[in-house]
């Protein structure tokens, strides 16, 4: 069995396990990250893109607040390139009005969260479509974050300070020694789905950063870390109603908030908890509660053009709490298992919120290098990482380098303006990459056609670059995925290919059959209106003319493929 060791093992490749890996590498520590999929592929790929300030807990939560808005200015500094400085609304709907605004602009204030009342003049200037009926709003400073490419940044600066990033390298197990009264985690044997070999992994310090998972992941070394999965329903509308954050004043429920994010505006969310945070569905009430709910923001969003509903499961813990997940704290948990269960060397790392994970991050590997006796500094609240000087994202950046290097016979998605250099540079620095991981790295499919004209092209292109003669050198695969998303992003289109041993691509069938069931999941709870025609367009050109249900299967099946087709029976939703 192939053996490595590390100072740190961090199990998740989401925003906490890849901030923890980089605070890791900086102090100078040996750092091993797997994830059993792609970057993001858990709940950090799968929430509605809120930068928090902190005001939706101001009142109810206000730990969870004062952390959010201190890393919200962190985060503005050291991930600048990832995040849209929108600001946002709290605002007073007629089912609003009572005391919590002025609780609200008194908590704010407790917490040091900057918060202005806006006259409605302007308000209803910046953002005309609001309901008239509004009575009072208040601007806090919220933003959008792309939670994929904060993530890809994240772990490129690990990379940069010596981490080992390995994606689709499942955990199997932990590893344990010693006895009662001296028990310990030194490891984990993880199984690399792509050659389907086990990997042992001896660390001294093992840190579970598995979200939702994570009670699952500690259950392999018989400790018992009770997550509390809370289920959140998104709707997105397929262009952006408002360009600011806009949320309801009052205590945070089902609904309340609309982030515009890219070139769609999302409208979540419920909570709702569930027993397992990969079999569950989206409800039809669920998706006419958030419709309804957003008229009350905007009048008319529930007859917009509705793009796809999507949920993702808020790793919540609270010792001992056993009701509403609506109600569990956001802040965030640290488990010291030596304290808590005996056990050495493993830490657990969940709750939070995404606008914290750095902070999260910090606060683990401070514990980690305080058990190794190690005293070295965070560095992670002032380095930034690669990209930052790009600036704030802007929304029009694509469109304009497009029309600015007449690329537009280089479009492989139309809708989200993706090139072909794109989808080409995300396959070099990813050579296990699924269509659904470039929908991750530079947005494919993710428009109002939801894969419909792009999917085929993009199958074409991941297989031709898999079949041409010749392999790309090994140092490309370090290219940068945040620079698909940098303000030259889009370089003119030069051949590139892939070595031999990526293997990963040999099953284009399924890669292309793979995708559109992930589309389809998020499609069947909206299938009305426009985006019922679109879905109806799709069926003919994939089943009336490609015959695609019909297709045979490779010969040459990898186990990664096998991997895949086991996710796709497990009825994992889909993420957005």
């Amino acid at each position: 069995m192939k053996q490595m060791t590390a100072d740190l093992l961090v199990i998740g490749g989401g925003s906490t396990g890849t901030g923890v890996a980089w605070d890791a590498a900086l102090r100078g520590l040996r750092v091993v990250l797997v994830e059993r999929r792609d970057l993001t592929h858990g709940t950090t790929g799968r929430y509605h893109g809120l930068l928090h300030s902190g005001g939706r807990y101001a009142v109810k939560d206000p730990q969870s607040a004062l952390e959010c808005i201190e890393e919200n200015r962190i985060l503005r500094r050291t991930h600048t390139h990832c995040i849209e400085d929108t600001s946002g609304f709290f605002v007073v709907t007629p089912e609003d009005e009572g005391d919590y605004p002025a609780r609200f602009q008194a908590a704010c204030t407790k917490v040091g969260i900057p918060c202005t009342e806006v006259p409605l003049r302007e308000a209803f200037r910046r953002e005309p479509l609001l309901n008239p009926r509004i009575s009072r709003v208040f601007e806090v400073p919220d933003g959008a974050a792309d939670s994929f490419l904060a993530t890809h940044a994240t772990a490129q600066a690990a990379r940069q300070a010596g981490a080992q990033i390995l994606v689709y390298h499942e955990v199997v197990a932990l590893l344990t020694a010693g006895g009662e009264g001296d028990r310990r985690v030194v490891g984990a044997q993880v199984r690399d789905v792509v050659r389907d070999e086990l990997i042992r992994i001896e660390a001294s310090i093992t840190v579970n950063a598995g979200g939702a998972w994570a009670g699952k992941l500690a259950a392999t070394a018989g400790i018992s870390v009770r997550v509390i999965p809370g289920k959140g329903v998104m709707v997105a509308v397929n262009h952006r109603l408002v360009n600011t954050v806009v949320n309801r004043c009052k205590m945070p429920a089902d609904g309340d908030i609309l982030v515009p994010v890219h070139t769609v505006a999302i409208i979540g969310t419920t909570d709702e908890r569930v027993a397992d945070p990969e079999r569950f569905g989206i409800e039809p009430w669920e998706v006419a509660l958030m419709l309804s709910e957003g008229d009350k923001l905007v009048p008319g969003l529930s007859r917009a053009r509705i793009l796809r509903a999507w949920a993702g499961v808020r790793p919540l813990y609270q010792e001992g709490y056993s009701g509403d997940s609506r109600d569990v704290t956001r802040a965030l948990a640290l488990l010291d298992h030596r304290q808590r269960d005996g056990v050495s060397g493993f830490l657990t790392i969940t709750g939070g919120k995404w606008t914290t994970f750095r902070l999260m991050a910090e606060k683990t590997v401070d514990k980690a290098c305080a058990q190794l006796g190690i005293d070295r500094a965070c560095q992670t609240a002032s380095t930034p990482v690669p990209g930052v000087e790009q600036g704030h994202y802007w929304l029009g950046h694509r469109l304009h380098e497009v029309e600015e290097a007449q690329l537009q016979g280089d479009l492989v998605c139309e809708c989200e303006l993706v090139t072909r250099a794109m989808v080409e540079q995300a396959a070099v620095n990813n050579p296990t990459v699924t269509l659904d991981d470039l929908r991750r790295d530079v947005r494919l499919g993710m428009g109002p056609c939801q894969g419909g004209f792009c999917t085929f092209r993009a199958a074409g292109i991941l297989q031709e670059l898999r079949a041409a003669p010749g392999a790309a050198e090994s140092a490309e695969a370090e290219w940068s995925v945040a620079y698909l998303h940098s303000p030259r992003h889009h370089l003119q289109h030069r051949p590139v290919t892939l070595a031999p041993s990526h293997k990963a691509l040999d099953n284009p069938n399924l890669l292309l059959r793979d995708f559109l069931q992930e589309r389809w999941r998020g499609l069947t709870p909206v299938l009305w209106g426009r985006q019922l025609k679109q879905e109806r367009l799709d069926e003919l050109i994939y089943l009336g003319i490609m015959n695609i249900d019909h297709l045979p299967p490779d010969s040459d099946r990898s186990p990664l493929t096998e991997f895949w087709q086991q996710g796709a029976q497990e009825g994992e939703v889909s993420d957005g």
